[in-house]
């Protein structure tokens, strides 16, 4: 499956870097703010990519799940017959599934 960050025309997303000199930062903020990014070109060749940062999270949280993904299939492959249930974990470190459920705030990853 093909994850598409970038919805709509990037065509759309094009804005020439004169428009900086022009005095319209501002107006480029906004519709930065409004459709999450716009790629900025120089001599038609794309320069730069201004993103939101909630399209910036977005971004790097997919890039971390593939990574994750990536190490954990990694790890199947090179994985021993042997596995452990997550409740023989915890009671290797000592705690139960209460003990989990029971922690606030806490990002398993």
């Amino acid at each position: 499956m093909v994850y598409n960050l970038f919805h709509g025309n990037i065509l759309d997303a094009l804005i020439p870097i004169s428009r900086f000199n022009k005095g319209e930062a501002n107006k480029i903020f906004e519709e930065v703010r409004s459709s999450g990014f716009k790629v900025v070109v120089k001599n038609n060749v794309p320069a730069c990519v201004l993103l939101t940062p909630e399209k910036y999270k977005e971004i790097t949280d997919v890039i971390d799940d593939h990574y994750l993904l990536t190490m954990a299939e990694e790890r199947l492959k090179n994985a021993d017959a042997q596995t452990h249930s997550f409740e023989e974990i915890l009671a290797k470190d000592g705690l139960t599934l209460s003990d989990i459920e029971a922690m606030e705030d806490v990002e398993i990853e």
